[in-house]
């Protein structure tokens, strides 16, 4: 679980970031959701997009990608989901206290 300062800390290295993902139509399905593990594993922090035609509602498609790939929920700002799991072997960001 984050701590308030660690989610900041991680938010400010999100914002120039590139959402990565696209969440459109067909929502969240489980090969989406491997994609999303293996990036997170690589990159530890990304942005995942979630357009107009998506049937699901932004909130619960965050809450499915954070539980399906277990990564920490950092934020939801306007259709964009920010993602935090801490790599194993590719361990890049170092969270502050």
């Amino acid at each position: 679980m984050l701590t308030g300062k660690q989610k900041r800390y991680l938010r400010s290295k999100a914002h120039n970031l590139n959402p990565i993902f696209q969440v459109g139509k067909g929502g969240v399905n489980d090969n989406m959701i491997r994609q999303i593990e293996d990036v997170l594993e690589a990159r530890e922090l990304i942005k995942v997009s979630v357009l107009q035609n998506c049937e699901e509602d932004k909130d619960t498609v965050a809450e499915h990608l954070s539980r399906g790939a277990g990564a920490e929920l950092v934020q939801v700002i306007g259709n964009t989901i920010v993602l935090y799991k801490e790599s194993h072997e590719n361990k890049q960001i170092v969270l502050p206290r």
